[in-house]
Order: C-alpha cells, then structure tokens, then sequence
C-alpha cells in the first residue's frame, strides 16, 4: 500500500512516499517558494536529487506536480494507487491524543487552534485541502505533535495562573515535536531491548524542545501553550520571566502582536547573537572570537543541560539520553559541551564516536552512568504508519 506523508508549510510542502508496510521509501522531495519567485521543487529517486526551477502558484499545483512526477517517474499508474495521505498538524490542542482521519469537524478543530500555532496549522489545513481536491480518493489523516504529549499528568501540564483559565481558554502545557520524540523513544527502546525505560528525549534543531519519557509514554515536556517556551531556539526565547512581556511593551510602546513577533522570531540565537539562528553559524562565530557568539552558545547549551537534569530527577533515573534533529544529529561541538556538562551525573562522552553526523551512533563511553545515543528523527515514516494503521 502506497502511503503519502506531508508536512505543508506557508510556503513549502515536504513530501515522503512509503510502500507500507514495508516501509520503504519510493520517492521524497520539497516544494519551496510556493506562491513566491523563484520557486522550485526537489525529488529525490532511488538516491538521485533532481531540483526543477518553476513557478508555483499554491499547494494544489505543487501536488499536481508531484502527481505527474510519481506517473512520469513510473512510481506510481494512477491515483488509485495511492490509498492513504498522512499530514503533520503542529497544534491539535486538548481535541487530539492520537492521529484520526480527516472530515470536515477535524478541519474546523484544527483552524480553530490556528492562533496557538500560526506558523504551521493554516498552512496545514492548506495542504489537506489541496490533497482533497487533487487526489479524490485517498484516506487523509492529520498526525499531531501535540498528540504524544497527552499522557502528562495535571500536575505537570498545567500554569499557576487562575485555573478557569485552563477551564474557559485551554490555557495549559501541550508540547510539539511529539510525533519526533515517539520515534526516537521508540527506537532506543528497540536498542535497549525493553520497553520498561527512562528516557530523555533532546528534540534540538531551529525549534527544540526536551521529553521525559517513561515506559513508552511522555510525562512532562519543555514546550508549552505554544511552541516558545523551554529551550532557546533559533529564534525563539524559550522560557523568560512573564512580566518582561509587559514591561518591555510599555517601555518600546509594543502592540501585542509586536512583541509576539520579537520573542518568537527576533529572540533566541539570533537575539543573543546578532549574527544568526544558525547553530552552524554561531559555532563558526565562535571559532571566530565573535564573544556574543559564544555567549549565545552557553546560554544554549545551559538550557539544555538544565531540562536533562531537571528529567533526570522527575524519571528518578535515566537508561538513556538521545539527541535528534537537525543539530542533535549533526553538532559535534554541541552535543560536547551538553554531555561534558552532565559529567555531574557520572555521563562520559567518547569523544570519538561523538564525530558523527546523521546516523545512529552511541557516543558515550561503555563506562558513563547513562549511555548517551544520536538517532536521526523520522517523522514522515511515523506519519505513515499511522495513516496505514488507521486505515
């Protein structure tokens, strides 16, 4: 069975097609610029990348070209063969704690959590609309970050602010990249060779955020309402004292949508910086002497040792650590100062095997208290066994 997954953004939609149950991979690409010049796709078949310039007016023509792609590409002889479409939905609110097929109520809750994920659920409902129109007859389903998040206690997802408002305003703790950390708590399981297990769970890239995971089941998470809280990002705060918001809106005269603006795209690396939200940027600054580059890095690297510890106690233990995602993957200089800096804990980093990019690789010694992994993230294979399992 044919198996589409889709991660649409306001200007770009990710594509993976899977032979399911197999889980192979027949063909993967990106269209970007969507609606803007200088627009282009990229497919990938077989290990070989073919990026084609052209415009792009909206989704649906992306998907009308990749329909014609998969036919001329002899992937696929007709629609009908493709019989499920998966999409990623960042926010899926209190509504959502597992991946459901679409109809047009599904919709509706996911447009109305469009306010708590701007960024991702409008140019979600974007994509499945145009998958609707362009192939009829495919079972979509919508997979939710927020959905693994669900199993948090009360105690955990909840603010101390007045509880009508979690009551009138769902004002609470729920979490993203949840489809990400399921994947890769699921895969050290397999490495461990049990189910029964304390994980961490390091999300790290432009966006990141960390997951307490207990037998399979996540029970507190770094992000909250919205995904800038916990860690420092690329270009988000994170965590910050509340009333800075106020207080910097009365002094710069701020409208609310102003200062949102600058906590969520102007803060994080690039705030402390000056130079980028680029984790590669900011090491090459570093190598440098670029001095709030450096800053910028310690800041980063504090805020990730600090929700590890933070876990390591609420788990009361840890079988294992596991780094994901674009930098958790691929910054060996980052994962260094993050393990070095959990030596308290009796973690010991093999600075050798630690020179690895993109594959799954131990990187502690065989003598650290808690054995620290890389296992590169695969949320487009997560989307489709979902969207198989459901149909």
């Amino acid at each position: 069975m044919k198996i589409l997954s889709i991660n649409a953004g306001s200007s770009s939609l990710k594509y993976t097609l899977f032979e399911m149950p197999e889980e192979k991979v027949l063909v993967s690409g990106v269209f970007e610029r969507i609606g803007m010049d200088k627009s282009m796709y990229s497919i990938k078949i077989n290990g070989e990348k073919q990026v084609i310039e052209t415009p792009l007016k909206d989704h649906k023509q992306a998907f009308e070209i990749l329909i014609n792609e998969l036919i001329k590409n002899n992937i696929v002889e007709s629609l009908d063969e493709i019989k499920g479409i998966g999409h990623r939905v960042a926010h899926g609110g209190s509504y959502f704690d597992k991946t459901v097929v679409v109809d047009e109520d599904v919709i509706s809750k996911v447009e109305e959590l469009i306010a708590l994920a701007p960024l991702h659920n409008g140019p979600a409902v974007t994509g499945i609309r145009a998958a609707q129109a362009v192939i009829p007859n495919a079972v979509n389903t919508v997979v939710f970050d927020t959905a693994f998040h669900q199993t948090m206690s009360e105690e955990n997802y909840l603010y101390a602010v007045p509880y009508e408002w979690c009551k009138d305003y769902k004002i609470r703790r729920y979490g993203m990249h949840g489809t990400s950390h399921k994947y890769v708590a699921s895969y050290a399981n397999k490495l461990l060779g049990r189910m029964d297990t304390k994980l961490i769970t390091c999300h790290i890239g432009n966006g990141a955020s960390i997951s307490a995971v207990k037998d399979g089941k996540c029970i507190n998470t770094s992000m909250g309402l919205t995904p800038n809280a916990g860690l420092i990002m690329g270009t988000r705060s994170g965590d910050i004292d509340a009333s800075i918001v106020p207080y910097m809106m009365k002094q710069m005269n701020l409208s609310p949508d102003e200062i949102d603006t600058i906590l969520n795209k102007k803060s994080g690396l690039l705030g402390i910086s000056g130079v980028s939200s680029d984790s590669r940027d900011i090491e090459e600054g570093i190598y440098a002497g670029n001095e709030r580059c450096v800053l910028a890095q310690k800041m980063y690297v504090r805020r990730i040792i600090d929700y590890i510890a933070k876990y390591y106690v609420e788990l009361e233990g840890c079988d294992a650590i596991i780094f994901t995602a674009g930098v958790g993957e691929n910054s060996i200089h980052t994962r260094k100062e993050v393990v070095n800096g959990l030596s308290v804990l009796g973690v010991k980093l093999d600075e050798e095997a630690n020179n690895c990019r993109g594959k799954v690789q131990k990187i502690s010694t065989d003598d650290s208290s808690i054995p620290v992994y890389v296992i590169p993230t695969d949320e487009e294979l997560m989307i489709a066994r979902d969207t198989f399992n459901l149909i």
